[in-house]
């Protein structure tokens, strides 16, 4: 069945259940305010609303904030007041916001991901327009965006012979109702701790639509998504149908403790459709197809665990794939991350973590089931290296927080890309192959904030009223200039090598936005 049609028979089953009287949307990954928010997590004040998924709903911040302040954990009061006036939700069931946003990039990698340079340096501008609208229980989000960066970048998988690239890092529609959401769009997503790029998915490519289902509440809860992958064309010329399916259930004992089991497949034919066996968001797909009936498909399995002790927290998750109860068939391959966070005096916050990918943990001897999308990873776009990472962050005035880390990373030297076939032998893996290339990044980020903020300003004329209220430079719940910063030196071969000059890349803003919400 079409997936228009899957949409149309979803929405009109769920138009029986209780809806959300206002609905609410997701806190971007690079929403400017959520690192100032991570920080009064990862110092163990307020709750994380969504251990080891992001992103998170807005209206979640929100009441994990409120929680705190009326448990008596939150220090940083004014810090919280400036994200709490940033989010403020209007109680009015139709409304809408817009925003503008211009300022430039500037790098000496066009790549994202500054522990694996690569695409070439320059400064080039940005600019973006985000349009929200809420009625009642649903929520549209748009945010077209002007990135010329993106077509020297090696992992952009559209045009390169552009001077004026485009692309949507938000673009997205959601049902939200009393127990649930049903969801329809793209967006930045990362699964596991927050040091390292997810295992089972993480923002390493950039984003593709999804029709996602989230149903249960913060203790128990199960989310399931599928996508529509790029097709591929074999040797022969045929081409290849391509699919992925994840799902996750989560299970929060207490306050401390949560649980998590989460699966991903990537499915690949030439006329293959996605069958049902593999979108069932209720079954175990790798005891169901691979360990039952047989069928064909590269399934990844994994767990995470968050456990908070006293001010602390420790997240970790591993993934697991082709545990082979039959030795001799095919080696075991895995990936796994550690992450220690807690406060360090009265206002810092610190982060630990150390994460390990084995030599073959994303790659099969199916390349076209391959974690991957256009060759970039789905989950983790590298494998074959370990990665260590400590930061330490600290609040400033303003909703971004001053923050510093350090990130060495080694490599193997066997292939490390998710398309590299399987060792002809179908030999062992190893923890990381013999041969070594290290990688190193230190790294600030410091925000810029200008000018007072402004007056609430109100429409005139008739009914129905407008309230609109424009966000000036320097306004807490619109930071409209900031400049993060990173270096780190470039990959070099171990052991000998020269020093070499650090690597930066920055980036400049300015934005404004405007809301209006109309009684209906």
């Amino acid at each position: 069945m079409p997936l228009p049609s899957r949409l149309v028979i979803a929405l009109t089953g769920l138009a029986a259940l209780p809806l959300a009287a206002q609905s609410t949307p997701y806190v971007a990954l690079d929403d400017p305010r959520r690192p100032a928010f991570e920080h009064l997590v990862t110092r163990g004040e307020v709750d994380d609303p969504s251990p080891q998924r992001r992103p998170f709903h807005r209206r979640d911040a929100l009441l994990a904030l409120d929680s705190a302040a009326a448990r008596g954990t939150l220090r940083d009061t004014a810090l919280a007041g400036r994200l709490r006036a940033a989010w403020a939700e209007d109680t009015v069931e139709a409304r809408w916001e817009v925003g503008v946003a211009a300022g430039g990039q500037g790098y000496t990698d066009a790549r994202r991901d500054l522990l694996h340079p690569a695409g070439p340096e320059g400064i080039r501008p940005l600019a973006q327009l985000r349009v929200e609208a809420h009625y009642g229980p649903v929520v549209l989000v748009s945010r077209p965006t002007l990135e010329p960066r993106v077509a020297r970048d090696p992992d952009w998988s559209g045009r390169h012979n552009l001077k004026v690239t485009g692309r949507h890092p938000e673009a997205y529609l959601a049902l939200q109702f009393r127990y649930g959401e049903l969801f329809y769009g793209q967006q930045e997503q990362d699964w596991g701790p927050a040091l390292f790029p997810g295992i089972g998915v993480s923002n390493a490519a950039y984003p593709r639509p999804a029709l996602g289902l989230t149903l249960g509440t913060a203790r128990l809860g199960l989310t399931a998504q599928a996508t529509t992958l790029e097709d591929a064309t074999d040797s022969s010329g045929a081409t290849i149908n391509r699919y992925f399916f994840l799902h996750r259930l989560h299970a929060r004992v207490g306050r401390r403790l949560e649980l998590g089991l989460w699966e991903t497949t990537v499915l690949a034919g030439p006329g293959r459709s996605f069958g049902p066996r593999f979108r069932n968001p209720v079954t175990l797909l790798l005891l169901a197809n691979e360990y039952g009936l047989g069928d064909d498909g590269n399934i990844m399995l994994g767990a995470d665990v968050t456990w908070r002790v006293g001010g602390g927290a420790a997240p970790g998750p591993a993934g697991a794939r082709r545990l082979q109860y039959q030795p001799g068939t095919a080696p075991n391959r895995y990936a796994f991350a550690l992450q220690a966070e807690g406060p360090l005096g009265r206002a810092l916050a610190w982060r630990a973590g150390y994460s390990q990918a084995s030599s073959l943990a994303f790659r099969t001897g199916r390349p076209f089931e391959a974690f991957t999308e256009e060759g970039v990873g789905l989950g983790r776009n590298f494998a074959d290296n370990d990665q260590v990472t400590v930061t330490v962050s600290a609040p400033v005035a303003g909703p971004p927080g001053r923050g510093a880390n350090q990130r060495p990373l080694a490599h193997g030297a066997g292939p490390r890309r998710h398309a590299d076939p399987l060792p002809g032998d179908g030999g062992t893996h190893l923890a990381r192959r013999p041969g070594r290339e290290r990688a190193a990044r230190p790294a600030g980020a410091a925000p810029q904030r200008r000018g007072p903020p402004p007056p609430e300003r109100r429409s005139r004329g008739g009914a129905p009223p407008h309230r609109i209220r424009r966000a000036a430079a320097g306004h807490p719940g619109h930071p409209l200039a900031r400049t993060p910063l990173a270096c780190r030196p470039p990959r070099f071969p171990a052991p000998a090598s020269p020093p070499c000059w650090s690597r930066c890349a920055a980036a400049a803003w300015w934005s404004s936005a405007t809301r209006c919400s109309t009684a209906t």
